[in-house]
């Protein structure tokens, strides 16, 4: 029998949390080949405008186990930094996941940054166990939002 299974992950930031948000989070499909060739091939919006029910795929290296994911945005709540996606192809999906969801909130801190809240929930299939892929999810995660922090205080003006 399959188990649904979670984990939460914070990451703090110097950026603050409307422009970590929408680059890390909104624009991410537009960041990523540029901040991280090495990972993200490819990425583009499959079909809507970047609201709920928004679909964008991310096509990735060899670096990556697996070549291709596709997310679509379930809650989107850009005021308060606040986005919640599901996996819907690729990234495990059919392998090794049934379901996996992510919840992701970039709150304000008290010295002008950001922390970042991820919670991720995802369900196994039959006879699959989770190893290192937490640690390795969580490493990516935060390389995700240190690629836009970093970006964002090269670069001043964007995303204000």
């Amino acid at each position: 029998m399959a188990s649904t299974n979670s984990w939460t992950h914070e990451i703090e930031s110097s950026v603050a949390a409307p422009r970590l948000f929408r680059a890390g989070v909104m624009d991410w499909h537009t960041l990523a080949p540029k901040l991280a060739p090495h990972i993200v091939a490819s990425a583009h919006p499959v079909n809507g405008e970047g609201g709920i029910g928004s679909v964008r795929q991310f096509n990735f290296t060899s670096a990556m186990p697996f070549s291709v994911m596709k997310e679509r945005l379930e809650f989107l709540d850009e005021e308060k930094c606040e986005c919640k996606s599901t996996l819907i192809e690729g990234g495990g999906i059919g392998s090794a996941i049934e379901t996996a969801t992510s919840h992701i909130k970039v709150e304000p801190a008290a010295n002008g940054g950001s922390v970042v809240k991820v919670d991720s929930t995802y369900k196994l299939l039959p006879g699959v166990e989770v190893n290192d892929e937490i640690t390795k999810a969580k490493e990516s995660v935060t390389a995700i939002f240190k690629a836009a922090e970093a970006y964002l205080i090269a670069n001043p003006d964007a995303y204000n």
